[in-house]
């Protein structure tokens, strides 16, 4: 099968969506699938070799300077090629660009509106991009913010389009509201263009059905998987306790709810010995909101006990996971993925979650680890507590997290799944190959 896949960069920073997306890619090569992964906005940046196309749609400079400054919508081409090359991009990338939602507000509506927004010009370019790409049999848009693309796409090609949503409810809800009702308004509209949604767990499929107004007949489920090669069994210390947090380092995702449930876990503690450690992007706008985190352990007088190990790739990820005897990510939504779940449980690491989002299916799914009510320190603490206290229940949530991630989030098992639902939606669709776009194939070709 030949699978277009477009695929959303972050501005340099490692994204759980952007891995998924290319581990994905990766593995349909690997099964014998030939796979265009290509991103939008920047070049993607993944802890894994990276199978993503050099070109870049829709590139950032470019998409920024067309918003803000009309005259750039119509200077030449040639200025694009300078604005889209992926050195450029790159390069802006490293130096923090801002993907805020709310300073993104009227650049997501506008593309959003598609071919009759201000971003014409650079749908007019994917159009023109179109006549010289392979024909795919089907087209996967990696998230509903892009789902503009579709009709033009689906024009271009006659083949399907499927689009995944994993966790674009976030960014949304961040909107002002002006922006945030017309964004998903605009979406609502353009759902009829899609042939068929994929969600990354149940609880997203079933709440993005309600948000956007997709039919639940027109939702599937491909969970989350990773590739399980290089995760090795972490060992276990018994002289120290270390809680762990993997993640973004933002308020959502709750870093502030764990020092304030590692506080509690110390006082019960008395002179044992611990240590709480995070790793993960620390955005610069959020950089008060970590002095904030240490503030909190600083009253407590465990300041020493805390580290900050910042943003880590592939090696440094799985060495910080060996050092863990558990880790929490405490999000305060209802987060559709925890990735980063299944990351510690590959290697060997239970986890104390919020009943809350995928967690509760991805902890029940596997069983390795502990649910506790939501926003609550005292509850996570109480959870964390348990598993140091009962270090056989430790060693079992332990042996549960690291066979239960191999049986239920594999990637090869994510690929086929991803694969067969291709397959259903090329052959629910019965589109013919679009003959005028495989005889300019052929002229190309010869």
């Amino acid at each position: 099968m030949r699978i277009l896949s477009i695929t959303a960069g972050a501005a340099g920073m490692y994204c759980g969506s952007c891995f998924r997306d290319n581990a994905l890619a990766a593995e349909l090569m690997r099964h014998g699938h030939e796979v265009m992964l290509m991103p939008v906005y920047t070049p993607t940046r993944t802890d894994e070799a990276n199978v993503s196309a050099p070109h870049v749609l829709f590139g950032g400079i470019s998409v920024y300077l067309q918003q803000r400054m009309p005259a750039f919508r119509r200077l030449p081409r040639m200025f694009d090629r300078v604005w889209d090359a992926p050195r450029v991009l790159r390069a802006v990338a490293s130096r923090g660009v801002a993907t805020s939602p709310d300073l993104l507000g009227d650049l997501t509506v506008s593309m959003l509106e598609g071919r009759g927004g201000l971003l014409a010009r650079e749908f007019d370019k994917l159009l023109e991009w179109t006549r010289h790409a392979p024909v795919p049999d089907v087209i996967s848009l990696p998230n509903s913010l892009l789902i503009a693309m579709a009709a033009p796409l689906r024009e271009a090609f006659n083949r399907p389009v499927c689009c995944t949503v994993q966790g674009e409810e976030l960014f949304l809800d961040g909107l002002a509201p002006a922006y945030r009702e017309r964004a998903v308004d605009l979406i609502r509209q353009q759902v009829d263009r899609v042939d068929r949604f994929i969600a990354v767990s149940d609880y997203s499929a079933a709440f993005m059905c309600r948000y956007l107004g997709v039919p639940a007949e027109r939702m599937s489920v491909v969970p989350l998987g990773i590739g399980m090669v290089d995760y090795t069994r972490r060992a276990v210390d018994p002289a120290r306790f270390t809680v762990g947090y993997f993640a973004r380092v933002a308020r959502e995702k709750g870093l502030h709810v764990l020092a304030e449930a590692y506080v509690r876990l110390r006082t019960r503690m008395g002179s044992a010995p611990a240590r709480l450690e995070a790793a993960g992007y620390l955005a610069p706008a959020d950089r008060p909101y970590l002095a904030h985190v240490r503030s909190i352990l600083r009253a407590a007088g465990l300041s020493d006990e805390f580290l900050y190990r910042g943003e880590v790739d592939r090696v440094g990820k799985l060495g910080f996971l060996h050092g863990l005897d558990v880790l929490s990510v405490p999000a305060t939504y209802d987060e559709p993925k925890g990735m980063f779940l299944l990351e510690a449980m590959a290697s060997g690491v239970p986890v104390v979650q919020p009943r809350r989002g995928a967690f509760t299916e991805i902890v029940e799914r596997t069983g390795g680890g502990l649910l506790v009510a939501p926003d609550d320190p005292d509850a996570l603490a109480t959870g964390l507590n348990r598993l140091r206290t009962d270090r056989g229940l430790m060693a079992d949530l332990a042996d549960r997290a690291w066979s239960g991630v191999r049986a239920h989030y594999d990637i090869a098992a994510s690929a086929a799944r991803m694969a067969d639902v291709y397959a259903t939606t090329v052959r629910e669709a019965e589109l013919p190959p679009p003959a005028p776009v495989l005889e300019r194939r052929r002229q190309n070709e010869g």
